[in-house]
């Protein structure tokens, strides 16, 4: 508005006169479960789940790699070394699902490349992992939280697929007492450090390596019931 007055596209600004008018939108925090036993009992929800294969798939690799659900949904068979066991990709932007330059490697576990080498027969010869109804297309956005709900999860106030990232988060934080610097690098949060994205993109990997299997093994241990569930306290 200051431009178009000065251009003389407008004679005053209003927006002085809004101050205040709009109250600011708080960012919700998604719902997780991070409680070890009712993560076990969503493993187990996840196995028996009735729906296609390739949705199934997606759940089941949902909580082994943590990405965001636009990073999974849109997860492409040319990103996947699996002899190497890694998956790279550019960043989508938020939002705008526009990749960027940045790139973030995903270890992955044991657990991780068997979903992968069973699911390859059935949409190996497709752009991505997860194709959907639509040509040339993967997933919606809003399939993994539809799979929750018909597995009798609220999205509002339980689960969704975001949530897995929160999981993730905390649980290895709390029970694997893993170094955070690992847990956030993968994540792919922001670093707060000055220059932090120049000089620590390749940092951990093996760290993080080591960490994914690590969460793999601890899923299947909740999932078989091998653990004793207990809260912190």
């Amino acid at each position: 508005m200051r431009y178009a007055v000065i251009t003389d596209r407008a004679e005053s600004d209003p927006c002085p006169d809004l101050r205040g008018a709009l109250q600011s939108v708080r960012a919700q925090p998604k719902p997780s479960i991070t409680e070890p036993s009712q993560i076990a009992g969503l493993l187990q929800a996840m196995d028996e789940y009735k729906g296609t294969f390739v949705v199934k798939s997606a759940l089941l690799l949902a909580p082994l790699v943590f990405v965001r659900p636009g990073e999974l949904r849109n997860a492409r068979w040319e990103d996947m070394d699996i002899k190497k066991a890694e998956w790279t990709f550019s960043y989508l932007k938020q939002r705008t699902n526009i990749r960027d330059k940045r790139k973030l490697v995903v270890p992955l576990s044991r657990q991780a490349v068997a979903i992968l080498k069973q699911l390859h027969p059935f949409t190996g010869g497709c752009v991505y992992l997860f194709p959907g109804l639509h040509p040339g297309r993967p997933i919606s956005d809003g399939t993994i939280n539809k799979a929750l709900r018909t597995m009798g999860y609220d999205t509002r106030t339980e689960i969704t697929g975001h949530g897995f990232r929160a999981m993730a988060r905390t649980v290895i934080t709390e029970r694997l007492h893993i170094d955070t610097q690992w847990i956030e690098r993968q994540l792919s949060h922001k670093t707060s450090e000055r220059l932090g994205e120049s000089y620590d993109r390749a940092q951990f990997l093996d760290d993080r390596r080591k960490m994914m299997q690590a969460w793999a093994d601890y899923l299947d241990a909740l999932r078989a019931g091998h653990i004793q569930q207990r809260k912190t306290g």
